[in-house]
């Protein structure tokens, strides 16, 4: 029938949002462990300055109660890319080296005090220290400090989480 609508039932009626009334946020999704809700993030890739961030962030979290969260950040950007040759494209390569880093970290006593686990991600490292950070919902972000030529050209990984993060950055020296 052209032209004629048909009343919907009661029960299939949609509801129109009204666009005054305020809308409940969604909730946030935790994919972690509950056990880590709260823990201490540490950036860690071997490096002097990351294992002193490791020993201090071991004694935080230990202190606190709370979990630790150790964040190996794997660069897969092609090294063209630093060169300016190409779009910053991410390469899907396994990273052996977070293997090593987990295998070493295992055989670790120091590690024997806390709860932890070995988080591996890929790109940015602030991004994903602060991407980590938030999905745990980290007391404290810490991070060895850069020091060298790299650091100075490139700017230290420390010194842009600290302008960034959306909570407290520990930068250990």
């Amino acid at each position: 029938m052209a032209g004629h609508e048909f009343p919907e039932p009661a029960d299939r009626k949609r509801q129109v949002a009204d666009p005054s009334t305020p809308r409940a946020e969604p909730q946030p999704r935790h994919s972690c462990d509950p056990a880590f809700k709260h823990g201490v993030v540490v950036g860690f890739d071997g490096s002097t300055s990351s294992e002193r961030a490791l020993a201090y962030a071991i004694g935080m979290a230990s202190r606190s109660g709370s979990g630790l969260i150790i964040v190996h950040v794997a660069n897969r950007l092609p090294t063209t890319v630093w060169a300016g040759c190409e779009p910053p494209v991410f390469v899907d390569v396994p990273d052996h080296r977070t293997e090593v880093l987990g295998l070493e970290l295992a055989c670790a006593e120091y590690l024997s005090e806390v709860p932890w686990i070995l988080v591996e991600r890929g790109g940015d490292i602030c991004h994903e220290l602060e991407e980590v950070g938030r999905e745990y919902e980290a007391d404290a972000i810490v991070v060895g400090s850069t020091h060298g030529l790299v650091g100075r050209i490139f700017g230290s990984v420390a010194g842009r989480l600290a302008r960034r993060a959306q909570r407290p950055v520990i930068v250990i020296p």
